[in-house]
């Protein structure tokens, strides 16, 4: 598959072919799920908790005595029968992150891609540069795109501070290095807007684990 390559001012200065190993695979929709859903469980904050009887407030007094009530027995005011004491079997702090292979990871972005390239999701441009963090600057780019509608994803082939800043007052907008790109980033996206200099390091990023036998 062969794209057009545009500069800040949205004219077309060159074409480039995409890689197919990346952006023309045949898509695997459960390594998706699961990379996506691994994101999701590893920004879970898991800080939940509930207080059992031994740190619920209150004396430790028998409230009554053992026999002769005609109810059940009962030691302490904390219980979990009654109310305000403690919760039996409640939450508590916990890591919901999982492991993944990252082979399978790898799978799960080249997939995302191919689907992106599928539906002409894919802008790439030249080499971005701004003198100074300017949002008016970074609209205007976009717009050159005809992509003022989308929430676009922009790829660097590393941080750019003042790209980063220009495009941090833009709700749905995100800047990332190449080599961070994730799945759900992908997807969540309506568009994606590659660096012609970021596809080497995508290549690399993604291509380096099938040499490894």
């Amino acid at each position: 598959m062969e794209l057009a390559v545009y500069n800040r001012e949205g004219k077309e200065t060159k074409k480039v072919k995409l890689n197919g190993d990346i952006f023309g695979i045949e898509p695997n929709d459960h390594a998706i799920y699961l990379d996506v859903k691994q994101y999701g469980a590893n920004n879970r904050s898991g800080t939940h908790k509930a207080k059992e009887r031994s740190e619920v407030a209150g004396s430790t007094r028998k409230i009554k005595k053992q026999k002769g009530t005609g109810t059940a027995r009962a030691g302490s005011i904390k219980s979990p029968v009654f109310r305000g004491g403690g919760t039996i079997f409640g939450p508590r702090p916990r890591s919901y992150g999982f492991k993944l292979n990252k082979k399978l990871k790898v799978l799960a972005r080249k997939s995302a891609l191919t689907y992106k390239a599928r539906e002409n999701q894919i802008t790439l441009v030249e080499d971005l540069k701004f003198d100074a963090p300017k949002t008016k600057d970074y609209l205007a780019f976009i717009e050159a795109l005809k992509l003022g509608n989308q929430k676009p994803l922009l790829v660097l082939p590393e941080m750019d501070n003042m790209v980063s800043l220009s495009s941090r007052n833009c709700q749905g907008h995100k800047v990332v290095a190449a080599s961070e790109l994730c799945t759900y980033d992908i997807l969540k996206h309506t568009s994606l807007i590659i660096s012609e200099s970021a596809l080497p390091v995508i290549e690399n990023t993604l291509n380096r684990f099938n040499n490894k036998s």
